[in-house]
């Protein structure tokens, strides 16, 4: 008998937590679809294409390739899983443009650093 009361007892919280599972299983089902993440995934890995294709080609691949997944992930209606990969490719695209700013920085800085090599070595001839 000290076991049948036992589980009375906890019908109360299996109840509640088989609810909580279900409201956020449904939470899920019903998320909007991120049709806006998609195009502000888009327009962030277009423009990185130009910014990005020859000084950081690598980080713009994973870019476009995580874009992919989240259209592809979007056909499916699997839109958490859409939308997070939109947003990671929003960000990839981001660091590619980072990465290429920074690699034409530093191709200006050298070339910097070299007119001053040669004014020098100028200078010193003189």
């Amino acid at each position: 008998m000290k076991n049948l009361s036992s589980n009375h007892r906890r019908m109360p919280w299996l109840v509640g937590v088989a609810g909580a599972s279900l409201a956020v299983l449904a939470a899920c089902a019903t998320a909007p679809p991120p049709s806006a993440e998609l195009a502000v995934s888009r327009a962030a890995v277009d423009r990185a294409s130009t910014a990005a294709a020859a000084d950081a080609p690598v980080t713009l691949s994973t870019a476009r390739g995580k874009l992919d997944r989240a259209n592809q992930a979007f056909a499916n209606k699997d839109y958490p899983l859409a939308r997070q990969l939109a947003e990671q490719a929003e960000a990839d695209a981001t660091l590619a443009e980072a990465q290429a700013r920074s690699a034409r920085s530093d191709r200006a800085l050298v070339e910097v650093r070299e007119g001053i090599r040669q004014l020098r070595e100028e200078m010193s001839r003189k």
